[in-house]
């Protein structure tokens, strides 16, 4: 087996314990009455004790409500999820020394707004995804563009500043002298499939983050874009 296939296997691997780990952790963890750190705690507990996870290659967002509507780097106040709430989690563990990034949207109580909102996030996403494998010479740049479109299209507003980045063993690749090259976001002109500087295939993950300004929710997708 190359090393491409035993790289791109081991990405796969690590996105498939990612998954088992989320599973876990809507059956056991998500429910109102707890603050978005409570759960957080509980998330790596759970993590370590089942997954033997020892590491995150990011911090662990969690976000419930109104702050559902910020980004990764924003560092809004520790919320108590509601009893009618939507919450997404974000996790960067990393599994024997392969990084996964998963990212998925629960809702608590019926309101139908809430369920639309997380509903659309798996076909926006893998819209995203058909797009990016029938035009395979993409820019990160235009797939960006792109999931704003399909945001627009179901309604909602595009709610991060990228949709993407690059993956990989831990720490993944980062490039030297500019950091917009390492995500798929406006001005990147980086082509998806194009070679690292050793000639071998770089991973991207795709993110999408819908939101709903008015009513001051939003909802979160992530998983690998370029294997799978």
């Amino acid at each position: 087996m190359s090393i491409e296939n035993a790289s791109a296997l081991a990405l796969l691997d690590a996105q498939n314990k990612a998954a088992a780990l989320f599973e876990e952790i809507e059956a056991r963890l998500i429910r109102p009455g707890i603050t978005e750190s409570q759960l957080s705690r509980e998330i790596h507990e759970l993590a370590a004790s089942r997954f033997g996870v020892e590491t995150h290659w990011h911090r662990r967002v969690i976000r419930a409500g109104p702050n559902t509507l910020k980004t990764y780097n924003d560092d809004p106040p520790d919320l108590t999820i509601q009893a009618d709430d939507i919450v997404f989690v974000d996790l960067g563990p990393v599994f024997e020394a392969w990084e996964a990034d998963f990212g998925r949207t629960y809702v608590l109580g019926d309101d139908p707004v809430k369920h639309r909102l997380a509903g659309d996030l798996g076909p926006i996403f893998q819209a995203a995804k058909a797009h990016y494998q029938a035009n395979p010479d993409i820019t990160a740049g235009a797939l960006y563009e792109f999931a704003c479109e399909l945001a627009d299209e179901a309604g909602w507003v595009f709610g991060g500043t990228i949709a993407g980045h690059l993956v990989g063993a831990y720490p993944h690749e980062r490039i030297e002298g500019d950091r917009l090259l390492s995500y798929i976001a406006r001005g990147n002109e980086t082509r998806i499939g194009s070679l690292d500087p050793a000639g071998r295939n770089r991973h991207w993950i795709l993110e999408i983050h819908l939101i709903n300004p008015a009513r001051q929710i939003g909802g979160f997708y992530e998983e690998l874009l370029t294997i799978g």
